[in-house]
C-alpha cells in the first residue's frame, strides 16, 4: 500500500497518519435531485479507507492494519495496548474497530474497543467545517471505562479513520489522559485532509 506519512501534531505525545484521503474532487454538477457529484481521485490509502467505511469491504482490514504496523507503530515507544476512535455513526460492524483489532492481531498488543465511549452529540462532526465548532459539539462526550486489569500505566495507541481538524481526537486524549493506566498518548490516523 502506498503510504506518504504526515506527522499529526496535537495533545498527543505522537501520531501519524498513512496518507491524505484525497488527491482531487471535481464539481460535475447536480444530480437529478439536486445533490451535487464529484468526480473525487483518492490516494490508495483514502481509497480503502473509502471503500471499507462506505462500502462495508471488509477486505480492507488487514491492508491498512498491516500499513498501521509497518510504517506507524514503529515510530512509537512500547505500545501498551490500542484503542479504536468511537464511531460517530453506529453500524453493524464498526471499521475503525475492525481495523484496530486486526492492527492487534498483527502485532499481539492487546486491543480494548469498549475502553473509549463516545455519547452522541446532536449534529454529526463531518457536517461542520471549523474546529471550533466541532469542540462545541463535542464537549465533554467522550469518557472512559475501566476495563483494564492491572495498575499500568501504559502507552495507548488511538486509532482513527479520518484525521481533519483534530477535534475529537483532542476531546479523547483528554479523557484518556485522566485515565490513571495511561502514560502517554499516540493517535494514527488512515488518512488525513487538512482543515
Amino acid at each position: 500500500m502506498d503510504v506518504v506519512l504526515q506527522q499529526l501534531h496535537g495533545p498527543w505525545n505522537a501520531g501519524w497518519a498513512l496518507n491524505k484521503h484525497m488527491i482531487r474532487s471535481t464539481y460535475l454538477g447536480d444530480d437529478e435531485y439536486g445533490r451535487p457529484r464529484f468526480e473525487s481521485v483518492r490516494t490508495e490509502v483514502g481509497e480503502a479507507t473509502y471503500q471499507l467505511k462506505y462500502r462495508q469491504d471488509w477486505g480492507q482490514v488487514q491492508p491498512l492494519a498491516k500499513a498501521l504496523l509497518d510504517h506507524v507503530v514503529p515510530r512509537l515507544a512500547t505500545i501498551g495496548f490500542i484503542v479504536p476512535m468511537p464511531a460517530s455513526t453506529v453500524r453493524a460492524r464498526q471499521p475503525v474497530t475492525e481495523v484496530a483489532q486486526a492492527l492487534s492481531a498483527l502485532s499481539g498488543i492487546p486491543v480494548f474497543p469498549d475502553l473509549l465511549y463516545r455519547s452522541r452529540a446532536g449534529k454529526f462532526l463531518k457536517d461542520l467545517q471549523t474546529k471550533e465548532e466541532k469542540m462545541e459539539a463535542i464537549g465533554d462526550s467522550f469518557t472512559v471505562h475501566d476495563t483494564i486489569q492491572g495498575a499500568g500505566p501504559w502507552n495507548v495507541l488511538v486509532v482513527d479513520d479520518l484525521f481533519h481538524t483534530g477535534a475529537s481526537l483532542e476531546a479523547a486524549c483528554a479523557a484518556l489522559r485522566k485515565y490513571p493506566k495511561v502514560r502517554n498518548v499516540y493517535v494514527a490516523a488512515l488518512t488525513w485532509r487538512s482543515p
